[in-house]
């Protein structure tokens, strides 16, 4: 490879030498003459430079590009998959066994918490449900009597009225004892406990524990952060510029951390507004299982950009000058002094995407994509005799 650049760096060498080799004579032999000013964007050059430079040219054809797209994010998982287990109604940890990193299953024990408001609920709702047996039995004889005008209306208002307030009364009760994970079905005089357990919302893996035996935790305290990691998703950030190069269906390929492995996810919902630092939402869902991904992941993922029919050339055929963008194409032969001579003419584009050997190539306004023939190789020969050679007229 050594051996092939030094060679090319020659032939380079011997290329400028030979265009600018003509302008010391042009100089000498131009005292009484009127020399020939070449435009700025022209490059003129004989058959042997032309040979010598390899110049070949070629016509602007369309190419379905798709190109790559490198874009960076995290890794998320979906609300339903991530759950923070708090308690209702605050108390003592009695016991818990978990440590961060644990597997757990929907239902199971994370932990037993002690209080004895506990007790007091449960205690309440059982003398209100035995109260609502006998308000239930007064009111439906009451209302029998009624019926039979052997009571008073207003006896039966009152009975009616304790009957329905017990009613919700035992109602809101059970909605508590269901909260803090009793069955109100199943209890009676001889099962009240001081204790609950608190059980698992989801399967998963524990993110993080925050209580110790003994702690007393309030309602509002967050005793466990549960993450199913079995569906995970991306939320990749793209720039505005770039937001019409991803849409649904589209395969992404991500890397995490400094891995060389490959994993895949697929485009299931883009965003639909532009942020205030002009950035845009992409969100893909994660392909298969990857063990080594995790929530939270910073990571680099490569979009195929969908593919369309564009303008396209040889990415060798643009050249690249004061950061700008360049192209050659044949201007026109000519004669001058019994010598036949070849124009080749600079033109600014602009580059699109680029993909398998091809580059998207926007011309400017007016030209003629279907008659020009462009300069596909020797491009950089022509751009290093311009750059260094200065007049190219012989």
């Amino acid at each position: 490879m050594t051996t092939y650049k030094f060679i090319n760096s020659i032939l380079l060498s011997v290329f400028i030498i030979a265009l600018t080799s003509c302008n010391t004579g042009t100089k000498t032999n131009a005292e009484n003459k009127t020399e020939e000013v070449l435009p700025e964007d022209i490059v003129e050059l004989r058959a042997d430079q032309i040979k010598l430079a390899n110049i070949q040219t070629g016509s602007i054809e369309m190419h379905s590009l798709s190109g790559k797209l490198k874009v960076s994010g995290i890794v998320s998982v979906a609300p339903q998959n991530m759950a923070t287990v708090c308690m209702p109604m605050g108390g003592f940890v009695k016991s818990t066994s978990l440590m961060p990193g644990n597997v757990v299953h929907k239902g199971q024990i994370l932990a037993i918490l002690e209080n004895q408001e506990y007790v007091d609920i449960q205690q309440n709702y059982l003398e209100a449900r035995n109260k609502l047996d006998f308000a239930e039995a007064d009111y439906k004889r009451h209302s029998e009597l009624f019926k039979n005008d052997v009571y008073s209306e207003q006896n039966v208002q009152q009975v009616t009225s304790d009957y329905k307030n017990l009613k919700a009364q035992v109602k809101a009760l059970e909605q508590k004892l269901a909260m803090i994970g009793i069955n109100p079905s199943g209890l009676h005089e001889d099962g009240i406990s001081s204790s609950v357990a608190v059980v698992s919302p989801i399967s998963g893996f524990v993110k993080t524990v925050n209580i110790n035996i003994g702690k007393f935790v309030a309602p509002a305290d967050v005793m466990f952060e549960i993450v199913n990691s079995d569906k995970l998703f991306l939320e990749l950030t793209l720039f505005e510029k770039d937001a019409d190069k991803a849409v649904s269906g589209q395969k992404i390929n991500f890397f995490i951390n400094n891995e060389t492995e490959q994993h895949e996810a697929v485009i299931y919902q883009t965003g639909k507004s532009i942020s205030s630092d002009k950035t845009y939402k992409v969100y893909a869902t994660v392909s298969g299982v990857c063990k080594n991904v995790l929530p939270g992941m910073y990571v680099n993922a490569i979009i195929e950009a969908a593919g369309n029919d564009v303008t396209a050339l040889p990415a060798e055929a643009v050249v690249s000058f004061d950061d700008k963008d360049y192209i050659f194409i044949f201007d026109k032969n000519k004669e001058e002094k019994g010598k036949p001579l070849t124009e080749y003419r600079m033109i600014e584009v602009h580059k699109g995407i680029t993909d398998a050997g091809f580059i998207q190539v926007i011309f400017p306004e007016g030209f003629d994509v279907k008659t020009a023939k462009v300069v596909v190789k020797g491009a950089y020969n022509l751009l290093s005799a311009k750059k260094n050679a200065g007049e190219m007229s012989c």
